[in-house]
């Protein structure tokens, strides 16, 4: 069996064997450009080792969990990662690897490779879908070519590539991905060239950086842009990096950063950019077609590294390509913690501090109108540069768990969170100094009396419930401050005192960190260091950043309860303006009409009839066995009664409300994913967790009795209540 082709063996007629890519630079072999040295290893090594190991099962059984048109973005990714692991785990038949190992310095020679995916579905004339499979570069020999190999084939059920599957064809039985290794060519500057402009038809494009096209691909690396008229070649416009410093991206698996060669000169001169764009032009010609062409230029030698037909963009309402995006470059990520961390999150502070300053008593009808809107306005404004800049943040956990999966090849695909675990979460600190008042309850009986009668406690523990209250009492959850009334709290804390409760696991990873450092040649030691660091920011501020806007958001639920009270005394429909932007309206206007709020969306079921759930099946997301009866948590009242031993089961777990996790006996989530703050909070209590349960909130009810198997990520309902 030929698992192997070289470039001159491969024809047109090839494409279900050896993928897009192969044929394409064949095609452009053939026509005569310089294409780097490269073997293409078929979609039959790719089957060969997929039959041995029992993948496809693996596969099956990680999408059929729920339907992948059901899934959240999070649970696409935790999906991908488990079926990576478990690829990354799985031998290399030795038919693949002989073969492979007897061509590879014969062909390629004994210096560093490119190994890049070719799967028989990308780069054709209907679909391109550049950038949904892994490529490697700087690979240095034969047994680092297999690993790259083995991670290109489990790319094929990427993330990226789920959430094209239906495009792409996906499919566990028929899919197959083949694999292009090339002698890596090291230029002085490489770029990538449009024949069309994406989006204006009229134009060429053509983008270069100085040395590797890795940063620029993954977006780290700024390039220096041409724009060129497409009917003659004419140069239009030369658009520099708006950076003053530039990077080098170096052969390996991340970019590194490094003095820009050359001062501010730009990495071509007009020469050079109109021989990139001739050649593009004469590729065009060779398939008929505008094609997207990445290149590199060693001396005057411009060597055509891939070409692909140019992707369209994204259809209006598409949101995938913005999940894309939250992909980002460990140079990405230092800048983006950077800016959070030292920008953002102390402005937002500042703007909450000033609006906390204005008393919405003492204003009059039309200034209060105007506060609230002002409040909202602010808090809006927040809740986009959320979207935009503290999400992709998030994928700073995600980058380091790739990172340490690789190297460490662990059976749980989730071991590297133990490293992150124990970071200084606000959450976890609002959550000890909650535990240290209950502690006081329960040491002194008749506190505990006072408080249950309803009396004030002693002065050192009102002082204390006061800190409490004026550190943390802007939290909100559904649209409620959750610390608006005293006597909820009260009976929590009398809770927390006289039931046990789970604490903090107790976990450093020092050792998991030793031994990861341990794993890593000496040189990447730097690299190791500063994912993990990377991560533990980004574990952090995806639980405290939304602590931080959650005190806009109480400030402008303050200033509209205020607007409600005064509406209250006037109107007796005031119960009908819930929205705070009605409500600054209702005050401008006293004959407004009340419209109702709209219903929100209810599943129709059969007339005295619900249905009984057995089991549900989810994501597992926090290990572990538990067996308790369901608590139902849809808003603050459901909250505050969640008795311990209980399993919290809500749509999703919000920072602002974890401060009762520790009373569960486990959590169960509608919404899915290892990275969410349900997940995140129950392992950091200890706490089986499942989650992305379809039906969650609408099949469980409150009293059900449930086991909960974070492991496998199954929720039993083994006694369940009485449906009406």
């Amino acid at each position: 069996m030929t698992l192997c082709l070289r470039l001159v063996e491969v024809g047109d007629a090839d494409r279900l064997r050896v993928g897009g890519k192969a044929v394409a630079l064949a095609a452009l072999h053939r026509a005569g450009f310089r294409v780097p040295p490269s073997i293409c290893l078929t979609t039959a090594a790719y089957e060969h080792f997929v039959a041995g190991a029992g993948l496809r099962g693996v596969i099956q059984q990680e999408l059929g969990r729920k339907d992948l048109a059901d899934m959240r973005w999070e649970e696409i990714w935790d999906a991908a990662l488990r079926i990576r692991n478990r690829f990354l785990r799985a031998p290399m038949p030795s038919a693949v690897a002989d073969e492979l190992r007897a061509v590879l310095e014969p062909e390629l020679g004994p210096g560093q490779l490119s190994v890049r995916s070719s799967a028989p579905g990308e780069d054709t004339g209907a679909s391109s879908f550049a950038g949904l499979h892994d490529s490697f570069i700087g690979v240095q020999g034969p047994e680092a070519a297999l690993d790259a190999v083995r991670r290109v084939w489990a790319s094929l059920w990427s993330d990226r590539a789920l959430l094209y599957r239906r495009e792409l064809g996906l499919d566990v039985e028929s899919s197959a991905m083949a694999v292009v290794l090339q002698a890596l060519v090291v230029g002085e500057c490489s770029g990538v060239a449009f024949g069309a402009h994406p989006t204006e038809p009229g134009l060429a494009v053509v983008e270069a950086v100085y040395g590797l096209n890795q940063g620029l691909v993954d977006g780290s690396v700024e390039p220096d842009r041409w724009l060129l008229a497409r009917a003659d070649g004419r140069l239009l416009e030369h658009v520099p990096p708006s950076s003053a410093r530039r990077q080098l991206a170096a052969a390996g698996e991340l970019p590194v950063e490094v003095p820009m060669p050359g001062g501010s000169e730009a990495p071509l001169d007009p020469a050079a950019v109109a021989e990139v764009a001739t050649a593009v032009r004469r590729i065009e010609d060779v398939f008929g077609a505008a094609q997207d062409v990445e290149w590199t230029l060693r001396g005057r030698d411009l060597v055509i590294l891939q070409a692909r037909p140019i992707t369209t963009a994204p259809n209006e309402g598409d949101r995938r390509a913005w999940y894309l995006s939250l992909s980002r470059s460990l140079d990405s990520l230092r800048r983006l913690r950077r800016r959070v961390e030292e920008e953002l999150l102390p402005a937002m502070d500042r703007e909450a501090a000033e609006l906390a300053g204005v008393d919405p008593a003492l204003l009059d009808d039309a200034a209060l109108a105007r506060e609230i809107e002002r409040r909202r306005a602010a808090h809006d404004r927040w809740v986009d540069v959320y979207w935009q800049e503290f999400i992709p943040l998030a994928h700073g956990m995600r980058l380091f768990g790739q990172f340490y999966n690789d190297v460490m090849r662990p059976p749980d695909p989730y071991e590297f969170m133990e490293l992150l675990a124990a970071s200084p979460m606000l959450s976890l600190r609002r959550n000890r100094a909650l535990a240290a008042l209950a502690a006081r309850v329960e040491c002194d009986a008749g506190l505990a009396a006072r408080l249950a009668a309803g009396e004030p406690g002693d002065d050192t523990f009102e002082s204390g419930l006061a800190d409490f209250l004026r550190e943390f009492g802007g939290a909100a959850f559904a649209d409620r401050l959750c610390f608006a009334e005293r006597a909820p709290l009260v009976r929590l804390l009398l809770r927390f005192a006289a039931a046990p409760h789970a604490a903090e696991v107790s976990r450093s990873g020092a050792e998991r960190e030793a031994a990861l450092y341990a794993a890593v040649p000496p040189e990447r030691r730097g690299l190791a260091e500063e994912l993990l660091d990377v991560g533990r920011a980004s574990y952090r501020l995806r639980d405290d950043d939304n602590i931080h806007l959650a005190r806009l958001e109480a400030l402008v639920l303050e200033a509209a309860a205020e607007g409600r009270r005064r509406l209250a005394e006037r109107r007796a429909d005031a119960g009908a303006f819930g929205d705070p932007g009605r409500v600054a309206a209702a005050l401008r206007d006293p004959n407004l009409v009340a419209e109702p709020e709209p219903a929100a969306d209810r599943q129709e079921v059969e007339p005295g009839f619900r249905p009984r759930p057995r089991q549900l099946v989810g994501q597992p997301a926090g290990p572990g066995l538990a067996i308790g009866s369901a608590r139902i948590v849809s808003g603050v009242d459901d909250l505050f009664e969640l008795q311990p031993g209980e399993v919290l089961v809500c749509d999703a777990v919000d920072p602002n409300m974890t401060f009762v996790v520790p009373l569960a006996a486990a959590v169960v989530e509608r919404r899915g994913g290892m990275l969410i703050h349900g997940a995140i909070i129950a392992r950091e209590y200890g706490l089986p967790c499942v989650t992305g349960v379809a039906g969650a909130t609408s099949l469980l009810v409150t009293g059900d009795r449930l086991t909960v198997d974070g492991h496998l990520g199954i929720v039993t309902v083994s006694d369940a209540v009485e449906r009406p």
